[in-house]
């Protein structure tokens, strides 16, 4: 018996609504790394080869987000095709609004928000900012938002409409009109929901085969109850053809690469650190307490091998738990302090501390003055936050301290590419990343439907080796 199973296209995989709405070819998102480490290179390669690319705004004042924006759109366009990130700051609200003002003013075609666990009054009015209805009734949304969540309730408060007291209190200080607030009862807060595995950076460290499933369901619940449908994607621990397979296999709209793209030419680390993470394998990745949410006892997930950084970050944090204020740690701590990790007088340290957030944030360095737990905590962020910008500098003699977020799907892709033209990370670009990846995933799925209709095939049927592949025009 004979018979012929048409091919799969990459273009294929997913679901097709994603492209259209963001005006790409490719159901894949190059995602956001912070600091400007998903660069405007980055971004700009990745759209013009037929993905979603997201400028990594995590970090950067509104000023550098500003001058990004101006590069990006003088290489692309007006149109769609790439957009820039917004991270959830519950220490610095000041800094999320300014952010959200400039995205708005800019007209940024797309934004993927992360790290939110709960929704902001600055979230809402980027969401629902200038939506309108159309002749046929429907509601056109100016901004698309992408929200990257890892917890169901944080799912669930993105794929339904927007609370009514924050409406009402958004109108009420004219950041939204009465009508943006009466269509916004029609709509989800957004569109499309990433469901955030176990990846680089903050994570709750979810095994995507358990979360994607359960974002799944909610999603349809939610659709019974509200009348519409929101897409949702698959982040963290994508690494390989079979990872991305596995993906879609399950339901996923869109795919989300991150760790991997740390490694490309485009992205905006150290030639050092970008060594360090291709060398790396699954063991070699430990959590460290975050920067930006130090007090809070967050998380993110960093490279362990080669760096000392969540070792001693750990200690720090392990310090600010045990004692409430600097001058009640011991003269053997302080030492230690002070000869390994900052390098120079506590004094010193505190100085450069008061001098970025004098600028950044006069409030915390009031609130500093006033409360020694916190002071001693912007202070131990100073290593922390210098500790990225180590690693993008390739800073001379702090290699040991360098953070380089990053998941196990970058250990699994440096196992897959070995042998292969993308084991030389000069070879490593973006689209060629992105291009191997979709074009072996698209082979396992049909590889999988060849089996379920009784085709036996060899181990190699399984494989896809990385290979220079053409970009399309």
């Amino acid at each position: 018996m004979e018979g012929i199973l048409p091919g799969v296209f990459p273009e294929w995989l997913g679901d097709p609504g994603f492209a259209d709405r963001h005006g790409v070819r490719f159901p894949y998102v190059v995602g956001e790394m912070a600091n400007g480490i998903a660069t405007t290179d980055m971004v700009v390669a990745a759209a013009r080869g037929g993905f979603l690319g997201v400028f990594g705004a995590a970090g950067l004042t509104a000023q550098q987000v500003e001058e990004a924006l101006g590069r990006i759109r003088r290489e692309l366009g007006p149109g769609p095709g790439w957009a820039v990130n917004l991270i959830h700051s519950p220490t610095e609200p000041a800094v999320e609004r300014a952010v959200v003002e400039l995205l708005l003013r800019e007209r940024v075609p797309s934004v993927s928000v992360s790290a939110f666990m709960e929704l902001t009054p600055s979230v809402l009015r980027l969401a629902l900012s200038g939506i309108s209805e159309r002749p046929d009734g429907s509601v056109h949304r100016p901004v698309r938002v992408l929200a990257k969540v890892s917890r169901p309730e944080t799912a669930k408060a993105f794929m339904t409409p927007a609370p009514a007291a924050l409406l009402e209190q958004l109108v009420g200080r004219g950041l939204l009109n009465k009508e943006e607030a009466r269509l916004a009862a029609r709509v989800p807060v957004a569109e499309d929901i990433t469901a955030e595995a176990d990846s680089g950076g903050h994570t709750d460290n979810r095994p995507l085969t358990a979360l994607l499933p359960r974002l799944l369901a909610l999603r349809d619940s939610v659709a019974r109850v509200h009348g519409y449908t929101v897409r949702v994607g698959a982040a963290g621990g994508l690494g390989t053809p079979h990872a991305l397979a596995a993906a879609f296999a399950a339901g996923a709209a869109y795919a989300v690469t991150g760790s991997v793209n740390q490694t490309t030419r485009e992205s905006g680390i150290s030639e050092q650190a970008r060594a360090l993470l291709a060398a790396a394998d699954l063991p070699d990745m430990v959590m460290a307490p975050a920067a930006d949410m130090f007090e809070l006892g967050v998380k993110v997930q960093v490279l362990g091998k080669g760096t000392m950084f969540a070792q001693r970050a750990r200690l720090l944090h392990r310090l600010y738990d045990q004692y409430d204020s600097l001058d009640q740690l011991d003269e053997k701590t302080r030492r230690r302090l002070e000869r390994d990790i900052f390098r120079a007088p506590l004094a010193d340290i505190w100085e450069q501390t008061e001098k970025f957030w004098s600028v950044r944030d006069q409030g915390e360095i009031e609130r500093a003055a006033s409360d020694p737990k916190h002071r001693m905590a912007l202070l131990f962020r100073w290593y922390l936050g210098q500790s990225s910008h180590w690693a993008i500098r390739g800073e001379q003699g702090r290699a040991v301290d360098f953070q380089l977020w990053c998941g196990p799907a970058l250990g699994a892709f440096n196992h897959w590419v070995a042998g292969s033209f993308l084991a030389d990370t000069r070879q490593r670009s973006v689209v060629q990343v992105g291009l191997n990846l979709l074009e072996g995933t698209a082979c396992l799925a049909r590889a999988h439907q060849l089996r379920c209709h009784g085709v036996q095939l060899p181990a190699q049927g399984w494989t896809f080796r990385p290979r220079p592949l053409r970009q399309a025009a």
